[in-house]
């Protein structure tokens, strides 16, 4: 089934205990901007990467019973890159894939590499601060 006409990506939310940790993660790693955001009754920090792709940061509701992210500061469950859930992460692009990688071991990100066996993609496996899964691809093709 077709998209309707003009339908086009807008953002990605994620919720956090620590929005202020989780976006000066993405600012750091990812180079996102912080940009204003209408007023709610919760916190929430509006970020943007390129003319049309933000990440809504989203204050955790104290009171929910939902766990945070597939891992996080409060739960210790596995945090091996290698086992990132395939079916949850975020995908990036970067113009240089090693340098890329490079930094994140300098900041002491654990990370899992592979390349697809066409031999051109490389990709980086990784978790932001709440446990969300990563990944950057590079642009070989």
């Amino acid at each position: 089934m077709a998209a309707p006409v003009g339908a086009s990506f807008n953002h990605i939310s994620r919720e956090s205990s620590d929005i202020e940790r989780l976006a000066f993660f993405y600012q750091q790693i990812f180079g996102f901007e912080r940009v204003e955001s209408p007023p709610f009754e919760f916190k929430v920090i509006w970020l943007k990467q390129s003319p049309s792709f933000y990440l809504h940061l989203i204050e955790r509701d104290p009171n929910t019973k939902l766990p945070e992210g597939p891992w996080s500061a409060t739960h210790d469950a596995e945090r091996d890159p290698k086992k990132l859930f395939r079916g949850h992460h975020i995908c990036f692009d970067v113009p240089n894939f090693d340098s890329f990688v490079k930094t994140l071991k300098d900041k002491g990100i654990e990370t899992h590499e592979r390349i697809q066996p066409n031999g051109k993609t490389k990709q980086v496996f990784f978790f932001d601060p709440d446990g969300n899964g990563l990944e950057v691809s590079s642009r070989e093709s």
